[in-house]
């Protein structure tokens, strides 16, 4: 038996190679906008990593269970799948939790639920012993309470320390080591619009300043450190989300080290699914984001997982949508095995390198927030929510411009779907969501017909070269279809047969070269007939002030301002609230 491994009988590859061959295939595109991706945080990510890119990272040098590793101490990427759970009584609560347990929940979050005396709390958690336990929005007065209890072995909670520190020193230096009552709540960085480089850089600036002011109140550097855990929002960026629990966890550890005595305390890392991306339309495709999203927050090494409802954008999540959401935890524990190895994006080229590109520049963040006084001083003087604000302007504008999608909201709406009666009423909206801007269009819309309103109808006019009429005719299927329009789509053999037709509003869509003369002539027969149907073109070519001259209405293309588009032919159309 030959002793040479399967990759000694391939040759090397050499990183020219590839580029050579990349810049082949090119034919003189631009290798950088083609090819180079920068995302949102401004970090730009590369067609493919060889082992070069990794050479010298910090990263692939420490072990699992080393102080400054990103890989985490436990034996296997395991974590607990925790349950959220609202209701308007402790009994309650606790009934539920008790089936959630049953059905595979290893960790409970209570979210609002009343805990005013010790009798409540104690029939919360009655016969939850040995499992950890999570007050989610609780007042201090019930973390408080919990203290106090000494009840459970485990418990948590994501109390602001920074909301009354003479307490939080308290608190701090008191409790047992079961219970951590504080957590840096970076999911609000990410409900804001924060970039993943923000959300990293102010958790570990606030992190920082919440050990220097237990320091100024005497508690032990590594009492303090042990007492606070990090809130992390995980949304659909696949990759950078397991790269930012990574790097955050490298940051953690590098930050307390500067604490005398603080060495032992390893980040504590509670993750839950985003809400920013999560929609009302096409809701069950928030199931598979969510699944994503839970991947992502297991193979970056959270040590509690909580996956939200896919119908929380628009109602009260129910026994059935709180048992898909477990469930897909489960899968992914249990019959996928995701929790059976250590650090799964270990050794991983593209994720080291962004693992260590996302650290360094999130602690340059931090490191500009403490030259300017601190995080509390930053948040004090409202720097912090300027900076929010920025990305934030920027995210919404990337959805509206369709940079940024959203299937079955902005992209391949289902013509059929109607969202208006899904809706729970009174549903309190605390956090905003990226697909809002065109939800709120579409509902308008439908708001308009269900009053007894005209439904504006489209027809989507395909005619002439049959390649170009067919992709036009389906791009203004998609662009329009976000508005909750009718649309009706047609071949045609003539401008005769467009113009006999009964619509609102003709598309046409055809080649550029075509565009003039079918244009022309199909005014001329609406004029003829005395229609005044506005005329749009699927596309801007260069006849577009000829168009214009001829009485074309409007254009849509790649370039357009689609939210803007959508919200002037409401108006056209009489489509009001």
């Amino acid at each position: 038996m030959s002793s040479k491994n399967l990759l000694q009988e391939f040759p090397p590859v050499t990183a020219q190679t590839w580029e050579d061959a990349i810049r082949k295939d090119l034919k003189g595109a631009d290798y950088n906008k083609k090819l180079l991706w920068k995302a949102e945080d401004g970090v730009t990510v590369k067609p493919y990593y060889r082992s070069e890119d990794v050479a010298g990272l910090a990263t692939l040098n420490s072990a699992r269970g080393a102080f400054r590793s990103a890989r985490g101490e436990a034996e296997w990427c395991e974590w607990r799948i925790r349950e959220e759970i609202t209701a308007p009584s402790a009994g309650q609560a606790n009934k539920v939790a008790q089936t959630a347990i049953l059905a595979g929940a290893e960790e409970i979050a209570f979210r609002g639920v009343p805990l005013n005396s010790a009798e409540e709390f104690h029939e919360l958690v009655a016969n939850l012993e040995g499992i950890p336990v999570h007050f989610a929005d609780a007042p201090l007065s019930a973390v408080q309470l919990v203290a106090d209890s000494g009840k459970l072995l485990q418990a948590s909670s994501d109390w602001n320390p920074f909301a009354d520190l003479a307490a939080a020193a308290k608190l701090a230096g008191s409790v047992g080591p079961g219970f951590r009552p504080f957590a840096i709540r970076a999911d609000r960085f990410e409900q804001s619009g924060a970039t993943t480089v923000q959300e990293v850089g102010f958790a570990i600036a606030a992190g920082i300043d919440y050990l220097a002011e237990m320091e100024k109140r005497n508690v032990d550097a590594a009492r303090a450190a042990s007492s606070i855990a990090f809130s992390m929002t995980i949304g659909s960026n696949y990759f950078f989300n397991i790269a930012k629990l990574r790097a955050l966890r490298m940051l953690w550890a590098r930050a307390v080290d500067s604490f005398d005595g603080a060495k032992c305390a390893k980040a504590t890392i509670y993750a839950r699914t985003s809400e920013w991306n999560k929609t009302i339309y096409d809701p069950h495709v928030n199931v598979l984001r969510a699944t994503t999203e839970a991947m992502s927050a297991a193979l970056g090494g959270a040590d509690s997982i909580a996956v939200a409802s896919f119908e929380q954008p628009y109602k009260h999540p129910d026994e059935a949508s709180r048992r898909l959401a477990r469930n897909t935890q489960v899968i992914l524990k249990k019959e996928a095995y995701l929790g059976r190895v250590s650090d799964p994006g270990g050794g991983s080229y593209y994720l080291e390198v962004l693992t260590d590109t996302l650290a360094r520049q999130s602690w340059e963040t931090m490191q500009s927030i403490e030259a300017a006084g601190g995080y509390s001083h930053q948040e004090a003087a409202g720097i912090i929510q300027t900076e929010l604000k920025k990305s934030l302007t920027a995210a919404v504008s990337a959805i509206a411009a369709r940079k940024r999608l959203f299937l079955g909201t902005n992209h391949y709406p289902n013509p059929g779907e109607r969202a208006l009666d899904r809706i729970e009423p009174g549903l309190p909206h605390e956090v905003r969501r990226g697909p809002e801007v065109y939800e709120g269009v579409r509902l308008r819309t439908e708001r308009h017909c269900a009053a007894g309103g005209k439904c504006p109808k489209f027809l989507l006019a395909a005619i002439g070269d049959a390649k170009m009429r067919s992709a036009r005719s389906s791009f203004a299927a998609n662009f329009f279809l976000c508005g909750g329009f009718e649309i009706v789509a047609e071949n045609f053999e003539n401008v005769e047969g467009i113009a006999r037709t009964d619509s609102d509003v003709i598309v046409l869509c055809s080649s550029d070269p075509e565009y003039p003369e079918l244009a022309g002539a199909l005014l001329e027969k609406l004029n003829g007939a005395g229609r005044q149907t506005p005329v749009v073109v699927a596309g801007y070519p260069e006849s577009v002030e000829q168009l214009r001259q001829l009485g074309v209405s409007d254009f849509v293309h790649v370039r357009s301002h689609h939210i803007e588009s959508l919200k002037q032919w409401q108006s056209r159309l009489g489509v009001k609230d």
